[in-house]
């Protein structure tokens, strides 16, 4: 049974999403403030948080700043519309997706299950030795087995977005994805057109990968067309 923290100051919507999440046989888990779900991310071996932003104590863009310290579990902001700045704030800090208030069952749950698909499949599953696949591309090295990514030797913290769209990009050195590509293949959602996540998720892969974010040496824009990795060339 996967665990599933819930962290939301408001009672009604923590009691819908126990009441969706508990209807799919998640372990729900719920907090109320930041400082909470800080505190139940260490004690406990979750498989999704979903944070909300605007909450007493310590807000969730906080929350989630300590939270990347010591674990890569996904994170779905929950959002109201009138928040989008402070969830672009959320996606550069690390998180994975978000959803806005009031959300539709179907779709909080299609996004949960895909979250949770995606983390056991590229960072929250033990993966079988008889299947290891080293990615080498430059100074870049992908061991699909272990999940483990090092940059010129030295390991790199990688959530499981950025592994998958990390991933996408090493088994297909030079190919173009347009953003709406990438959204498909990595989120397994239509792309709506105008969507920031894959920009702003694209900017902090960069921060991790290459040595200059700003002139990155892999991953690179063509312009109009989308994003190519290729060998490292300068």
């Amino acid at each position: 049974m996967y665990k599933i923290l819930v962290c939301d100051d408001e009672k009604d919507i923590v009691s819908a999403l126990k009441i969706y999440l508990g209807a799919e046989n998640y372990d729900v888990l719920q907090a109320s403030n930041g400082r909470e779900a800080i505190k139940i991310a260490k004690e406990e071996e979750l498989q999704l948080i979903l944070l909300d932003i605007m909450m007493p104590v310590m807000d969730g863009i906080s929350a989630l700043n300590e939270i990347r310290k010591f674990s890569n579990v996904p994170v779905i902001f929950l959002t109201a519309k009138s928040e989008e700045i402070d969830m672009i704030l959320g996606l550069n800090v690390g998180a994975d997706d978000y959803i806005t208030k009031p959300f539709r069952p179907v779709e909080l749950l299609a996004r949960v299950k895909a979250q949770i698909r995606r983390y056991m499949m590229f960072g929250g599953g033990a993966a079988d030795e008889t299947e290891k696949q080293v990615l080498r591309i430059g100074g870049i090295e992908m061991n699909d087995s272990s999940k483990r990514v090092t940059v010129e030797g030295e390991e790199v913290n990688l959530t499981p977005t950025e592994y998958a769209m990390l991933k996408l990009f090493m088994e297909n050195p030079g190919r173009v994805f347009s953003p709406a590509v990438i959204y498909q293949t990595v989120w397994n959602e239509s792309y709506t057109g105008s969507d920031r996540t894959v920009p702003v998720h694209i900017r902090h892969l960069r921060e991790k990968i290459e040595i200059n974010a700003a002139s990155p040496r892999y991953l690179k824009v063509v312009w109009g067309q989308g994003y190519k990795f290729d060998g490292g060339g300068r």
